[in-house]
């Protein structure tokens, strides 16, 4: 019987397997539980006392070089797989793919609209293209008016009533034109005005407008809501308004957060004031309620209006809007967000 073993021995360390078919195989053969090793246990004890010593060296010997082996070709196997995925898998991508993030102006974009659907404003949205009616004649601005020069348009060279929108009040005209009051909405988009090109200034850039209609709407109703918007985006509670002029409303403000001059950053930002300029705003003029259908004698309102790539500037301190367009990815990959 120690003979056979031995005889087993020779066979287990000659063994080799090119699969894992018949290396499990090999494995019940001698470690499963009706496997040689079993057999060789159970004729244990007919075993001569003065034999069963070298017997029981024998078999256990045969029990850890089938283990051994068993483990050592598995080894073996797993190394030859690994090589063959990494190299000879014809399916894997040739570079790794990389998550994108999104333009800083999307996200600044979408917290806007977040806050403000929290206080039941919509999105409403309008073409880039405009006639000269809702662009400027339905807001208070006839034809002539000297405010218009206040925007230097791009005009449509094959038809002098359409242009490429100033603002995105004009959204608000058709909004208000499709819909009775109570409306509640803003508008963001992209404008364009013929200006230079600079650090601080482009010729195209991103608006978002708000207007709320409804019966004895007030100019307190206008300062809540303002103030409820730069604590949320800001993370300031402090804004002031000042007396300014905009054709379409009346009274207008111009809005400043203060910002805090706790940086040399805060002091260039502010010009050492602490104060930062955010938007312009005021109560519709009655005028274009009317030019837009709605009774000035039932209903009132408020509008509002900010760029949302000068918040952008500010929010995430870059100090060059031409890097909003120009498209390079070592500037747009250092911006992720949720929005």
């Amino acid at each position: 019987m120690i003979d056979t073993i031995k005889e087993h021995i020779v066979q287990v360390e000659k063994f080799s397997a090119t699969s894992v078919q018949e290396i499990e195989s090999f494995r019940i053969k001698y470690l499963g539980k009706k496997g040689l090793l079993n057999e060789f246990f159970k004729e244990f004890k007919n075993v001569p006392n003065d034999q069963k010593k070298e017997f029981g060296k024998t078999i256990n010997k045969l029990k850890v070089l089938a283990a051994e082996k068993v483990s050592t070709l598995k080894e073996t196997l797993e190394e030859k797989g690994d090589e063959k995925s990494v190299n000879g898998d014809l399916t894997r991508p040739g570079e790794p793919l990389e998550l994108g993030s999104r333009h800083p102006i999307s996200i600044v974009k979408n917290q806007i609209i977040d806050i403000f659907s929290r206080i039941g404003f919509n999105v409403s949205e309008g073409p880039e293209i405009e006639d000269d009616w809702h662009n400027f004649t339905a807001l208070n601005l006839p034809e002539h008016h000297p405010a218009r020069d206040m925007q230097d348009t791009f005009f449509i060279q094959t038809d002098p009533d359409l242009l490429l929108r100033t603002h995105t009040s004009s959204v608000q005209v058709r909004y208000m034109e499709n819909n009775k009051p109570p409306i509640r909405t803003i508008s963001p988009g992209r404008v364009y005005r013929n200006e230079a090109i600079s650090a601080r200034s482009h010729c195209f850039f991103h608006q978002v407008e708000g207007l709320y209609i409804d019966k004895d709407v007030s100019f307190a109703d206008l300062k809540q809501t303002l103030q409820f918007f730069t604590t949320e985006l800001f993370g300031k509670s402090k804004i002031r308004l000042r007396p300014s002029y905009f054709p379409f409303t009346e009274p207008s403000a111009e809005v400043d957060v203060y910002w805090g001059l706790e940086t040399e950053t805060d002091y260039r930002m502010t010009k050492g004031t602490g104060w930062l300029e955010i938007m312009g705003c005021g109560m519709v003029d009655p005028n274009v309620l009317e030019n837009c259908g709605i009774d000035p004698k039932e209903y009132s309102g408020f509008a509002f209006g900010m760029g949302i790539d000068r918040i952008a500037l500010l929010l995430h301190q870059i100090s060059d809007i031409r890097l909003l367009s120009e498209n390079d990815l070592r500037f747009l990959e250092q911006f992720k967000s949720a929005f």
